[in-house]
């Protein structure tokens, strides 16, 4: 028989590898079409439907124009997201045959899914903070629009290159990468030097998850498979697949119950990151409907108010504002930026304080906050949390108990009104990254699958692999960090490979280092650039 007879179906079985090659279903593409469509119908609804209940009114169609472009592209981050990192989720289940393919894409999807629906939010403010304050006080200015637009160009680029390369590459480092451009470029614009432009501090502290997380993947996927083999002595658990036969009952559920629990764990932090930005488009193009939470109950209104006047009078008690004083925003604004503490700064957060707390007060609720003046409440809370957030640093800066309790309280009535996110934003984010997953799952995870090691995944390797990258995602997710999903498990591959002596493909493991290297001087080069260009325009 010559080899051009042979069906893919029936090379990959004569390779021990499963049929991963195969064109599509038209069942497949008839589900995919049917989600696509639900997916935009159901954010359309939702989106008209907010801003009907909000009272606006539009004598122009421009807005959801660009509400739309812009929605389209942060999605399709997403959608692009899925081909990374949710495609890692489903190559162990699949290249140790627990499930057929297309059945482990469906399955992740769905509990990505569930993991994006029950996500906290965390994640998705906590890469929003490292953007420079005073863009996101503009989110619906022509910069604003330049950064959104940078940011999610240059992800998107990098992402489409490294997947076609087959390279798993981090969505999430090229995410980080993309906003220290933006912050780069939009101080150098303004004239001031580039370090001045991204919080550092906040930086350092998603780099060093992002850093770190290769690392621990390696090392305790090849511990725990170690582990394994000293404590179970069941031989089949660390052969490879024979033909296209399932593994044992009990190692198939538990390599699926990894897989499940990893699809879970990437839904809630992965997800979240374009919720951010999604968000972030939301408030520049719609900000009478999507400035402020407009679900806030009308009970917790008086709290913010009364915690606003007693916080301002406890800090004036302490820090008496200066004669005269500067204006309360600016002074902030550029305390957030430098984080340079001045004898103003604390009177400056007494005077903005007051005047949140009166304006509430005044309106009583905040769906009777005029339309014209949302955008300029919701900056001044903002702001104010922001400052809050930074002042708690401050060593140098004696505060008494009281005060922190207050400032405490406060800072998370604040956080209330401002870090929200849809349930119908959830769930489209949630339809981007499984539609991509159906997409593009087959490059990396033949990457995965195939080329990291010298010899077949077994089910130990797989299953070790699978609960490290669960637990350490889930431990991020708790504490608010983004880890990368593509990182964790395929740098856990590489450990159990190692830890097992069954070789390592050094070709793929430089591709893959070269990709970790590239990722963020090529994201922050590409996004500073995009800027830069969509600033001019």
């Amino acid at each position: 028989m010559s080899d051009n007879s042979i069906t893919p179906k029936l090379r990959a079985i004569e390779n021990g590898n499963p049929q991963v090659r195969q064109k599509n279903s038209r069942l497949t593409i008839i589900f995919f079409i049917l989600l696509l469509v639900l997916g935009i119908a159901f954010a359309g609804v939702n989106l008209f439907n907010d801003v009907a209940d909000s009272g606006a009114t539009y004598t122009s169609y421009l807005p959801f124009l660009l509400l739309g472009m812009a929605l389209l592209i942060a999605l399709g981050f997403e959608f692009v997201n899925g081909f990374h990192d949710t495609a890692n989720a489903v190559a162990t289940v699949i290249y140790t045959r627990s499930l057929p393919p297309m059945a482990a894409v469906i399955w992740s999807g769905c509990f990505n899914f569930f993991g994006v629906l029950l996500s906290s939010g965390v994640v998705a403010f906590g890469i929003i903070s490292l953007l420079p304050v005073e863009l996101i006080l503009q989110a619906g200015t022509g910069n604003g629009f330049a950064m959104v637009y940078a940011l999610l160009f240059s992800a998107i680029i990098w992402n489409l290159g490294t997947w076609w390369l087959g390279l798993p590459a981090s969505s999430s480092h090229t995410l980080i990468g993309s906003i220290i451009g933006v912050g780069v470029a939009n101080a150098l614009i303004h004239g001031r030097t580039g370090t001045s432009g991204v919080d550092w501090t906040q930086a350092l502290k998603v780099g060093y998850s992002l850093l770190l997380s290769p690392v621990i993947g390696f090392v305790c996927a090849a511990l725990l498979l170690l582990v394994l083999k000293a404590l179970v002595k069941n031989r089949k658990l660390y052969a490879a697949p024979e033909g296209d036969a399932p593994p044992p009952l009990w190692i198939r559920g538990l390599l699926i119950l990894t897989c499940t629990g990893v699809s879970f764990a990437h839904g809630s932090n992965d997800g979240q990151k374009g919720m951010g930005l999604i968000m972030l488009i939301l408030v520049g193009t719609m900000p009478i409907a999507y400035a402020l939470n407009r679900s806030m109950p009308p009970k917790q209104i008086p709290l913010v108010a009364s915690l606003s006047s007693v916080t301002k009078q406890d800090l004036l008690r302490q820090f008496p504002a200066p004669d005269p004083q500067p204006a309360a925003r600016t002074t902030l604004t550029e305390y957030v930026r430098t984080r340079t503490l001045t004898p103003a700064v604390v009177p400056a957060l007494a005077s903005l304080a007051g005047a949140i707390g009166d304006e509430i007060k005044q309106y009583g609720s905040v769906n009777n906050i005029p339309a014209q003046s949302v955008s300029n409440t919701r900056n001044d809370m903002y702001l104010a949390s922001e400052t809050i957030k930074q002042l708690k640093t401050e060593k140098q800066l004696h505060l008494t108990l009281e005060s922190q309790k207050n400032l405490d309280a406060l800072k998370t009535q604040l956080d209330s009104a401002t870090r929200f996110i849809p349930f119908w934003v959830k769930v489209v984010v949630a339809i981007a990254l499984g539609l991509g997953t159906m997409v593009g799952w087959r490059r990396i995870v033949v990457t995965v699958g195939e080329k990291i090691g010298k010899t077949h995944l077994t089910y130990a390797q797989g299953a070790s692999a699978e609960l490290v990258a669960m637990a350490t995602i889930g431990a991020a997710d708790a504490f608010g960090l983004p880890v990368s999903t593509t990182h964790v498990l395929s740098s856990g591959v590489a450990g159990t490979m190692a830890a097992n002596k069954s070789g390592l493909q050094m070709n793929t493991l430089r591709n893959l280092m070269m990709a970790w290297v590239l990722t963020l001087p090529a994201s922050i080069l590409l996004s500073a650039i995009l800027y830069w260009i969509f600033n001019q325009l």
